[in-house]
């Protein structure tokens, strides 16, 4: 009885409006104050701070003091998960499932908290798999023996990813494909990688990824994928 008033209080805390709005901006995994937060759910500065103590109270979300500005996140990957996830069950009407048009913006390439989500997150999972780099094993993924020299020809140890206290590498329903895109410690390592070799670009404001010409070669050259 316990487990399931806890279960009912946390579905409650989550069904709100205001909260779920909070966190589905955070899921571009930056941290925003609680003035941000309120423009984002239109609400006042006041009732966004209270809802934002009971997300914090949840342990959903972290609170980091800079000067004057609190900031917020999400608390950790595990929480990321069920907001995208969240957002795979809205159900989509027949007649859109039908025309399939053609991803743009976010539900091309953007951020999922800290790895690749959209038409690009998935197709590059897929292609992973294809070239057997990647393997989809039960519920994770798990790299092959070519796959570790892959990832090392691109500066990714997954050695020392593996060692890291949070999931290695996971399927996370993406919610515009409803496919899986690779999600955990390397999928936050090959995003990472990509900012920093200029693959991809951060859309300001935006949980949006733009690639650029030299992510498309790249793409295209390592994995036989045209994005």
């Amino acid at each position: 009885m316990e487990f399931e008033n806890q279960f009912s209080q946390m579905a409650a805390l989550l069904g709100d409006k205001v909260r779920s709005v909070m966190l589905w901006n955070l899921l571009d995994g930056r941290a925003y104050t609680a003035t941000e937060l309120s423009l984002c759910a239109d609400v006042s500065c006041q009732s966004a701070s209270n809802h934002l103590a009971k997300l914090v109270e949840a342990h959903l979300l972290t609170v980091e003091k800079q000067g004057k500005h609190r900031y917020f996140r999400l608390a950790n990957a595990e929480v990321a998960q069920v907001v995208e996830s969240m957002a795979s069950l809205v159900q989509i009407p027949s007649e859109q499932r039908k025309e399939r048009p053609t991803p743009n913006g976010v539900t091309y390439a953007r951020t999922c908290y800290d790895h690749l989500a959209g038409r690009a997150g998935v197709e590059i999972t897929a292609a992973l798999i294809r070239q057997g780099i990647l393997r989809a094993v039960e519920k994770k993924y798990e790299v092959s023996a070519c796959g570790y020299g892959w990832f090392r020809s691109l500066g990714i140890r997954v050695e020392e990813i593996k060692c890291q206290k949070r999931s290695f590498a996971h399927p996370c329903l993406d919610w515009s494909e409803r496919r899986h895109h690779v999600a955990g410690a390397l999928g936050a390592s090959l995003l990472r990688m990509m900012l920093q070799e200029d693959w991809i670009r951060r859309v300001k404001n935006s949980r949006q990824i733009w690639i650029t010409p030299k992510g498309q070669t790249e793409l295209k050259e390592r994995l036989h994928l045209e994005v």
